[in-house]
């Protein structure tokens, strides 16, 4: 057999991704727009947070000192948040403050106002336990201006978002996540809600893809349709390659007549990294490179499509964008024997249920039946022939 026609394993297709896939570019985005996104540079605080002492509580704001010289303090006016005049209190006098609200100079102390008494327009305090600096938070407490408050690759998480906009960041120069290209081929295609005529099949591919695309937080997708001639795959291919990072074919990846990928894929310059993989599902797959824009030529059998993208886009998708979104894989026993072929790797659409993994029926490719019930893909190695029940395997948990 030729060896560039020769089928590698499930592992050397991956090592082969691995290496061939780098980070994209850093971008700056708005602050607002980067949850989940990774960092790409360290970020500083330009100020102290809180930017000056802050009061924890609504209450009264007094000087400890002058309180315990005086026992009775004067209520002489009120702070409230956002007041931008600069208050000051003398030792003998306090001032109604609320939450969030600057405490005045000369006050060191803010006493909850359940605990207090106001008598005559006198504030008489009943806590014994009230110390020096209760309730204030005191200026830089959060964050003092010049340290670091998030590292570089650090996750966005909603509570990280929620930090850097409390001190003052308005935009994050993160990692991208990668823009995709969807290209659906296949004259027999119809599509979802029309009558389909004789010979044709509802298309779902472009479905499914922008589904699990979704799931993941990657927005930016384009789907296109191309006919069964070369050129119109070639030209359809080059539109894709121009405006997105990543390019997924559905279809078309065979050895058919009508099976025009491959063509297109030299034609637009694309360098083949490999083309068959010794599995079931997804043996046809295809993956190539122009620059660092990644081609991938998935089988068009909708079951084929979606276990090639979990094994194989996915850890691409995760190196061009730092996030960590493979799927997690557990070792489970079997719910019951397996017997197989060798020189395949087969991944079979199971369901987890929290203690055993149960290969489903409808294990065929063309077949989605199966996989909208599934929780998990079994992976059975390729020289293996049987499993009994009990036996542990690899399971890959797919996101719910």
């Amino acid at each position: 057999m030729n060896k560039l026609h020769k089928m590698i394993s499930v592992s050397e297709a991956k090592k082969i991704i691995a290496q061939n896939v780098s980070c994209l570019e850093p971008v700056t985005l708005p602050l607002q727009g980067s949850v989940g996104l990774i960092l790409a540079e360290d970020v500083y605080a330009s100020m102290d947070i809180p930017a000056f002492p802050q009061s924890s509580m609504d209450g009264y704001a007094f000087s400890f000192e002058g309180w315990k010289n005086n026992k009775r303090l004067k209520i002489a006016g009120e702070v409230a948040a956002g007041t931008k005049e600069t208050v000051t209190v003398d030792p003998k006098n306090a001032v109604r403050i609320f939450t969030g609200a600057a405490v005045p100079a000369g006050a060191d102390t803010v006493i909850m106002q359940e605990k207090i008494q106001v008598e005559n327009g006198e504030l008489k305090i009943e806590d014994e336990t009230i110390q020096q600096g209760n309730s204030v938070r005191l200026k830089g407490s959060e964050i003092r201006a010049g340290e670091l408050a998030l590292g570089k690759e650090s996750i966005l998480s909603p509570a990280a978002i929620g930090f850097l906009a409390g001190i003052g960041v308005a935009a994050v120069k993160v990692y991208p996540n990668p823009s995709i290209t969807i290209v659906i081929t296949g004259n027999e295609l119809q599509r979802p809600g029309e009558s389909l005529q004789h010979g044709q099949v509802y298309e779902s591919n472009s479905f499914a893809l922008k589904a699990v695309l979704q799931q993941l937080h990657i927005e930016n997708i384009q789907i296109l349709h191309a006919a069964d001639k070369p050129e119109i795959v070639t030209d359809t291919l080059k539109k894709a390659l121009e405006q997105s990072d990543v390019v997924l074919l559905t279809g078309g990846i065979s050895v058919g007549d009508y099976d025009f990928v491959l063509q297109a894929a030299t034609e637009c310059g694309v360098e083949k990294l490999f083309h068959k993989i010794k599995q079931r599902p997804g043996k046809p797959l295809y993956f190539g490179k122009r620059g660092n824009k990644l081609v991938f030529g998935l089988p068009g059998n909708p079951s084929s499509v979606l276990t090639c993208f979990y094994q194989y886009v996915i850890p691409a998708l995760e190196k061009l964008s730092k996030r960590e979104i493979a799927l997690q894989t557990i070792k489970v026993p079997l719910a019951k024997a397996i017997q197989k072929n060798p020189g395949l790797t087969h991944f079979l659409k199971s369901f987890y249920d929290g203690e055993t993994a149960l290969p489903l029926d409808a294990q065929e490719s063309y077949r989605l039946s199966s996989f909208a019930k599934a929780n998990c893909l079994i992976q059975i190695d390729e020289e293996i022939t049987s499993l009994k029940e009990g036996e542990l395997v690899d399971v890959y948990l797919l996101p719910q």
